[in-house]
């Protein structure tokens, strides 16, 4: 069992989704992690991980992604290797978002849409999108460190916006 007083190492962080009806158009869903330094840690990101990539340094990566939620248990799940991130880092927020907001998808429209964030076997939340139905992208968690080098805590969030991509990764940051 972790014991997160000492500090998150490494989570993990899974979504899935029940796959659209037949004859619809694909439901894809994918996760996204902003990092941000101790100069600008509500600002920029200084990268981002998403759409079957990894952190230039392979601390975060996205082991899996799905586009249409088929599979059994967690479609889509990314890595985050907290402990190895740079001193310079001290602060990743996560969130969830739509591939389709154009089609006018919220995820009130995707069956069974939940994420699980875990540490080891232990669960820090476990969570579906009901209070944010009527949104495009999520933040869903925050991992942060107080200082430069410090241990890692983690703060859940379930903060929604109904906003296209590059407009929800530019205010992922924000969000406190």
């Amino acid at each position: 069992m972790s014991n997160i007083r000492k500090g998150l190492k490494k989570v993990e962080v899974g979504l899935k989704w029940d796959p659209s009806p037949a004859g619809a158009s694909a439901h894809d869903l994918d996760i996204v992690a902003a990092t941000y330094t101790s100069d600008d840690p509500h600002g920029s990101p200084a990268y981002l991980v998403h759409f079957d990539s990894r952190s230039p340094d392979g601390t975060i990566t996205l082991s899996r992604d799905s586009k249409t939620g088929q599979g059994f248990g967690y479609d889509e799940v990314m890595v985050l290797e907290l402990d190895r991130l740079a001193e310079r880092y001290v602060r990743v927020v996560v969130g969830v978002a739509i591939q389709q907001p154009s089609e006018g998808r919220v995820f009130g429209d995707i069956l069974n849409a939940s994420f699980r964030i875990r540490e080891g076997h232990t669960n820090l939340v476990e969570q579906d999108f009901t209070e944010v139905a009527d949104c495009t992208a999520a933040v869903v968690a925050e991992f942060a460190r107080d200082q430069p080098g410090g241990t890692w805590a983690f703060r859940e969030l379930l903060h929604g916006f109904d906003t296209d991509l590059a407009s929800f990764t530019a205010a992922m940051g924000g969000v406190r």
